[in-house]
Parts: C-alpha cells; sequence; structure tokens
C-alpha cells in the first residue's frame, strides 16, 4: 500500500509534457509600467521603428521596444480597439469603436490626420500595400468599409454576413481574410476587386477570436473560444489540425522566423503550437501568464510576444463576471525565447 502511494504521489509531482507552465521555449523577461485606468484591447507592433502600440482607455500607448519605456500617446481615439500599422506610409489606423471612425494617424509625430466614418463599432482594420487600400470592421455593424490609405476616401462598402472580429492579408496573393464570430467561419475578400468571395466554416471550430497566417505555407492560425486552435488552409479553406488552447482566448499570432503560432486567454496562459508538417500542429508549450491577460502581440525581429493586464481586486464570493481592475497597475509583460533572453525566470 505505502509503495503505490508514493507513485502516485511521483506521478503527481511528475511535470506533464505540453502543461508545465514554463516547460518550453518562452520565458518572462520583464514587466512594462503603463499606469492609468481604463480598459485595453488589441496591441500591435511596428518592428522596423521599434514601437509597441498598446490601446488602453480612450488612448493608445506607444513603448519603445528598445528601451521598454513610454515614448507617447495617441489621443482622441474613443472606445479604442487598436492599431494596425502601415510602414510602407509611415502611418497607422486606429479603430475608434466609440464614435464610428477610423483615425488616420502619423506615425512619426504621432498626432491624428483626419478620421474617416465606418460602419457601427470598427474592431479591427487590414491594410492591403499593394493596393494602399485599408479595410476597417465594423462589428455591431457587421460591414466592412474599404478606403484609401493615403485620402482617407472611401472605395467600398459591403456586407459581411457575420460579426468581424480579427483580420489578416496575403497580399502578394491578393486576400483578406476576416473571422466571423458568430458564423464560426472566416470570409474571404479580394483585394483587386475589393468584394467578399468566399466565407468558409472553420468546424470544428467554434465562437473564434485570435486569426493568423504563414505566408510561407498558405496556412491559417485560429483561435477558437471553444478551447482550439484550428489551422487552416489557406486555398481553399480545409480545417487541416488543430490542438487543445485554454478558455477565453482573444488573439492568435504566427511567427514565421521560429514556425511557432501563439494563442493568449484569458484564463492566463498562451499556447504555442508548432506547425510540424503541411497538415500537423503540434503543442510546445503551455505558457504561464496572468489571468486577464487575453490579448497579445509578438515582434517577428525579435521573437518577443508581449501581452498587456492589471492587477485585479479579490473577487467577492458569487461575484460572477471579471473582477474590478485596481487603477495604476496596467502594464505589459514581455516574454522572449529561452535561447535569447534569460532562462527560468516566472512572473512576477
Amino acid at each position: 500500500m505505502k509503495r503505490i502511494t508514493f507513485v502516485f504521489l511521483l506521478a503527481m509531482l511528475m511535470p506533464r509534457p505540453g502543461v508545465d507552465a514554463q516547460d518550453g521555449p518562452y520565458r518572462f523577461v520583464k514587466e512594462i509600467a503603463i499606469g492609468g485606468e481604463g480598459g485595453w484591447d488589441y496591441l500591435s507592433v511596428d518592428p522596423m521603428a521599434h514601437r509597441l502600440f498598446v490601446s488602453h482607455g480612450t488612448r493608445i500607448v506607444v513603448v519603445d521596444t528598445q528601451q521598454d519605456t513610454i515614448a507617447g500617446e495617441i489621443t482622441e481615439t474613443p472606445g479604442v480597439h487598436g492599431l494596425t500599422v502601415a510602414s510602407d506610409l509611415g502611418r497607422g489606423f486606429v479603430a475608434n469603436g466609440g464614435d464610428n471612425t477610423v483615425s488616420i494617424v502619423d506615425l512619426a509625430t504621432l498626432k491624428t490626420l483626419q478620421k474617416v466614418s465606418t460602419g457601427a463599432d470598427p474592431d479591427t482594420i487590414a491594410y492591403d500595400p499593394v493596393h494602399h487600400v485599408a479595410y476597417a470592421f465594423a462589428k455591431a455593424g457587421k460591414t466592412a468599409t474599404a478606403f484609401d490609405a493615403n485620402s482617407g476616401a472611401i472605395v467600398a462598402e459591403f456586407p459581411l454576413g457575420g460579426t468581424p472580429q480579427a483580420t489578416v492579408v496575403d497580399a502578394a496573393h491578393g486576400k483578406v481574410y476576416v473571422n466571423l464570430q458568430d458564423k464560426n467561419a472566416i470570409a474571404v475578400i479580394d483585394t483587386a476587386s475589393r468584394k467578399l468571395t468566399d466565407t468558409w466554416s472553420i468546424e470544428p471550430g467554434e465562437n473564434q477570436s485570435g486569426l493568423a497566417i504563414d505566408l510561407e505555407h498558405q496556412r491559417l492560425f485560429v483561435g477558437c473560444r471553444n478551447k482550439l486552435m484550428v489551422m487552416v488552409d489557406a486555398t481553399n479553406g480545409k480545417v487541416l489540425a488543430q490542438v487543445p488552447i485554454g478558455a477565453g482566448t482573444d488573439s492568435t499570432w504566427y511567427d514565421p522566423g521560429s514556425k511557432l503560432a501563439f494563442s493568449s486567454t484569458g484564463e492566463g496562459t498562451v499556447t504555442v503550437a508548432r506547425e510540424e508538417s503541411p497538415t500537423s500542429l503540434t503543442t510546445v508549450q503551455t505558457l504561464a501568464t496572468r489571468p486577464y491577460a487575453r490579448t497579445m502581440t509578438l515582434d517577428p525581429r525579435t521573437h518577443r510576444i508581449y501581452l498587456a493586464v492589471p492587477d485585479f481586486e479579490a473577487l467577492i464570493p458569487g461575484q460572477q463576471g471579471r473582477p474590478k481592475a485596481i487603477p495604476g497597475t496596467f502594464r505589459v509583460l514581455v516574454y522572449e525565447m529561452a535561447a535569447v533572453g534569460t532562462v527560468g525566470r516566472s512572473v512576477p
């Protein structure tokens, strides 16, 4: 009986592949204090300019990723969801859900050049560098508004047939892909005609949020809220593989340098998966982060990933939903590959 008990306890204590929070390529590096109050949504990176853009409250906080310090702010962005970079134009496009507009921003000065009217609650924006056209996807309006990235002139508007959530662009093949969250589907837009050309089911994935693309191998990675990341053939919409992820995912990214895909979740984990072959996806790490750190971005030059989250008050027994954020505690969590940074640290 004693031997059985010992073996059972030993099995419980041994790390399990893919479950041990730090058993994998990524490690915690540091925190970047942001402070202030208000909610948050998407993060994005301009790797050439060494800038990280963090939505917070009614503004975008701009972080210098070489110094890991705040470099400025983009203001007049009510109900901000996030910023999409057009590095070839030196511009950024900010989705303002609070006034149904997109801000066109000069990234050198962080000043707003003009605002473009969109459908209700623009949530995510795609930029096509071939035609210099931006697509704003309205979450409440379920529409797409395409506009000239230089002049702001609207060049197309059309219904999507579902609620848009995240988007990616394949400029070389003339495609924009956008999640239709309430339809468990991906909408496909042709950038030459600026028309919706197809809609693909992502089943067994459901209620998806994050979307990323491997341009080289034509694979889409979709983070779904039924705790799956699915890999989809970007040429025909066929679901090829899947791996389990945590609850409450909101962001999915792909790093072409490391061939790793990431899905961040509100339960406080990032699932890191490797595209082993064109039809195979394998979990290599379940990285522990912080509860409610649901959104992230990736810098493909440094392979660092960034997540945003504040501290929270303790939940009251029986309380439903997310607890109240503690003012002044909002920050960015920084993780990098163990070969690049210091191994063995954990989030304080």
